[in-house]
């Protein structure tokens, strides 16, 4: 009983750490107003404060600290956490000094092999199994900053992808897990008070660099304790996992230079298009709710069920690609 309630209070000190953190980042006077400047790949035309993310990781960390004190966590829980705050710190840094690109990825590399080699993730797999979690976490780190372009995207995705995951680890009797990550679907709540259309402030790297890897350790973390199956996690934040390796993966062939500023995602296409950050974030909700709902409606369910589910889903994003694709054919 008093477990469960340190858990109640982690998340709402972690909605609350996040709302007046990030409403300070919100002020011109703040230490941490960092504005950022519409470039080439922004779909925003004003400058905006880009240091949300320190309001999400004040709530992350509080709540998921008290959580850990409350509970039981595994090692792989609190490398999760660990790794998501120095990733938050190099994300500032770089916010306000412009990192290179090499810097910031040896330390995506260098936070993502420590988890998965220290952790339960990897204890004792051959190497061949270790370098793609390792090479899986650092793309689900950078994947999150690609997709944190549009008003109430970003902070959606985490609200609803760690409340799947916290039903998900509640469900098979893991509190300490559920409510982690119902600590960070606060934060993320708490942020988007002030980023939902139209947005005060944005994420940034400090932001969205540190949930994309907690997004992708948690995972690993629920998967090696036997909370849900592999597939799992990938089909609840499939709708960011999706579109940014998809867009990748055609500017490659393309032959362009995939680390240069765009704006030929899925989603920043459908802004340019009419629809809006608004109309973009809400269609993007339910694409997500729906995601999480049938990740949770089917886990414990029989192997032939899933696979029909995971097939839908992908028919049913090669169905919303094609319209796009031709509609912005159209649109150009």
């Amino acid at each position: 009983m008093v477990a469960e309630a340190g858990y109640m209070l982690a998340v709402g000190l972690a909605f609350g750490a996040a709302w007046g953190v990030t409403r300070t980042c919100c002020r011109p006077d703040s230490l941490l107003h960092f504005v950022d400047q519409p470039n080439e790949r922004s779909l925003h035309v004003r400058p905006t404060p880009r240091t949300g993310g320190v309001g999400v990781m004040a709530g992350v960390l509080l709540g998921g600290g008290l959580a850990l004190l409350a509970g039981h966590g595994s090692m792989g829980l609190v490398l999760a956490l660990a790794g998501a705050v120095l990733l938050a710190v190099v994300g500032l840094a770089d916010d306000r000094l412009d990192l290179s690109a090499r810097v910031r990825l040896l330390v995506h590399l260098g936070v993502a092999a420590g988890f998965v080699v220290i952790s339960d993730a990897g204890g004792g797999v051959e190497a061949w199994r270790v370098l793609p979690l390792v090479l899986g976490l650092v793309w689900m780190t950078n994947l999150y900053n690609f997709m944190d372009g549009s008003d109430g995207l970003a902070g959606g995705m985490a609200v609803w992808g760690f409340v799947a995951y916290a039903v998900a680890a509640g469900g098979h009797g893991d509190g300490t897990l559920a409510a982690v990550c119902a600590s960070i679907a606060a934060a993320a709540a708490g942020f988007l008070c002030f980023n939902f259309p139209p947005a005060r402030i944005f994420m940034g790297d400090s932001g969205s660099v540190p949930l994309g890897f907690l997004a992708g350790a948690l995972g690993c973390v629920g998967v090696m304790g036997n909370r849900w199956p592999a597939w799992f996690p990938v089909l609840v934040f499939s709708p960011f996992i999706v579109d940014a390796s998809v867009t990748l993966a055609r500017r490659a062939l393309r032959g362009e230079r995939v680390w240069q500023a765009h704006r030929t995602h899925y989603y920043q296409r459908l802004v340019q298009m009419g629809y809006g950050h608004r109309g973009v974030a809400l269609r993007a909700y339910g694409l997500m709710a729906a995601c999480g709902g049938s990740a949770l409606a089917v886990m414990d369910r029989g192997v032939a069920l899933q696979c029909f589910v995971i097939t839908m889903w992908a028919f049913l994003y090669m169905f919303v690609g094609f319209r796009i694709d031709r509609a912005w054919r159209r649109f150009g």
